[in-house]
């Protein structure tokens, strides 16, 4: 039921079209970083490492 209040909600208030952008934008950030990673590119002083429990 909430779900078809929030889309009730944006059909009537639609978000900017500089907002949709920039929303795209990250996701595609996102994904780059994740296939750089993927293909192994990634630099190793740029990877977390793994921390002991105590």
């Amino acid at each position: 039921m909430r779900m078809f209040l929030r889309m009730a909600k944006w059909a009537r208030n639609p978000p900017s079209e500089r907002r949709v952008i920039f929303v795209f934008a990250i996701i595609a950030v996102c994904l780059l970083i994740g296939l750089v990673e993927w293909l192994g590119l990634w630099p190793d002083w740029a990877t977390a490492e793994k921390m002991r429990r105590r």
